[in-house]
């Protein structure tokens, strides 16, 4: 029978957690104290269902170690089968990784008309945030919406999923210049298309067809793991594009997971639509890793 060693580590980040909440002991400002205790209340809930999930996928990768039994799991582990069973049961699922740790800032992007000076939500943006909120929450995420303005350079500071097109706002452009494998252009009309950077195929979105247009857009998703954090950036060709996307996210997660893990990767779909509801979405281009 293989044994597993647990050692108990105090490295230097659990030192800083420790540091931070005796320092917010200690402050004086109640204003001040109450809001850090809010915010870290929301980073360390997030951190420990993430602790949560990497024990549940512990468990699966120790059953296969030690030959497909929980009741040897458990004795190594030293809980119960009960509580491995509950475990099991109870924690995220393992691909709740690939949006990163949390909390999660769901990005939209404002858009500006000459008739008003405030930022305003395209209807299809709109649901596209709905639909990723809702779906993220599923998997214990604490998220925040938040409204891209067009006129800022924002970026975000924490894990992120960021829907917005290169030429909608600074971030968009920012985020796709990153990507070696896939990016947009824009051609007659102007009319965008996703490319690859590689070969050059070009694809302009179904909608844009001079002779058979349809009620059907191209999207570009895209994994970002950088320092520390993980953006997931999505971008229509269209508006309307983006709600495809996102609905093939979240509908293939558990698949991009498993294949990918936390590896940097782009792809491209396409929707079809009725009104705003997906009808059907197909790979455009293949998901490949950035290295």
């Amino acid at each position: 029978m293989m044994r597993l060693e647990c050692p108990v580590v105090k490295g230097p980040k659990l030192m800083g957690m420790e540091d931070e909440f005796e320092s917010l002991r200690r402050e004086r400002d109640p204003v001040a104290r109450g809001r850090r205790a809010t915010e870290l209340l929301v980073l360390y809930q997030q951190r420990s269902t993430e602790l949560a999930r990497i024990r549940r996928a512990a468990i699966e990768e120790a059953r296969d170690r030690l030959g497909g039994s929980y009741t040897e799991v458990a004795r190594a582990f030293g809980l119960t089968k009960g509580r491995i069973t509950q475990i099991r049961s109870g924690a995220p699922p393992a691909h709740r990784a690939f949006f990163g740790v949390g909390p999660l800032t769901i990005a939209l992007p404002g858009r500006r008309l000459l008739s008003r000076d405030d930022v305003v939500i395209a209807g299809e943006d709109d649901a596209v945030g709905a639909h990723l909120i809702a779906e993220t929450e599923r998997l214990a995420f604490v998220t925040e919406r938040v409204i891209i303005d067009p006129r800022e350079e924002w970026e975000p500071e924490r894990d992120a999923i960021v829907v917005c097109g290169p030429a909608s706002a600074h971030i968009g452009n920012l985020l796709m210049s990153e990507d070696p494998i896939l990016g947009m252009g824009i051609g007659d009309g102007p009319k965008w298309h996703v490319v690859d950077k590689a070969t050059g195929e070009q694809h302009t979105s179904p909608m844009d067809d001079a002779d058979d247009p349809r009620r059907a857009d191209h999207a570009y998703i895209a994994h970002h793991v950088r320092d520390g954090r993980v953006i997931t950036h999505i971008a229509g060709l269209h508006a309307l594009g983006s709600v495809g996307a996102a609905h093939y996210l979240t509908q293939h997660l558990p698949d991009l997971w498993a294949e990918f893990g936390d590896t940097s990767f782009s792809m491209a779909v396409t929707g079809e639509f009725d009104g705003m509801e997906p009808k059907a979405i197909s790979v455009l281009f293949p998901p490949r890793p950035w290295s």
